[in-house]
């Protein structure tokens, strides 16, 4: 299992919003874990967890937890392949730019 974790600065909610948004997990998730819109197996808006499963070994987790000055601290799990380090560090890369781009359309 490969981890990484990363500060954002939006709050913990846009941040979990962003990444379980159906029509913006694909633009983030790794491409084995990219469907049509599927929406993640396990969703907790309490816990702000969720995890996505796909064929084979593929899985994900991530958990959002609130960090100092209103941000939020992202811990994304990945398992499934032998490039599952680099691919949790860039999902992560790609997840910030979501919540960017979701902060500057709302």
């Amino acid at each position: 299992m490969a981890s990484a974790e990363r500060g954002l600065s939006a709050p913990p909610e846009v941040v979990f919003n962003t990444a379980t948004d159906p029509a913006r997990a694909s633009a983030w998730l790794p491409e084995p874990l990219r469907g049509d819109g599927t929406p993640a197996e396990h969703v907790s808006t309490e816990e702000l967890e969720a995890r996505w499963r796909a064929a084979g070994d593929w899985s994900a987790e991530i958990r959002i937890d609130q960090a100092d000055a209103g941000g939020a601290r992202v811990r994304l799990d990945l398992t499934g392949g032998p490039d599952a380090d680099q691919l949790a560090g860039e999902a992560l890369d790609n997840l910030a730019r979501e919540v960017a781009d979701n902060l500057q359309a709302g």
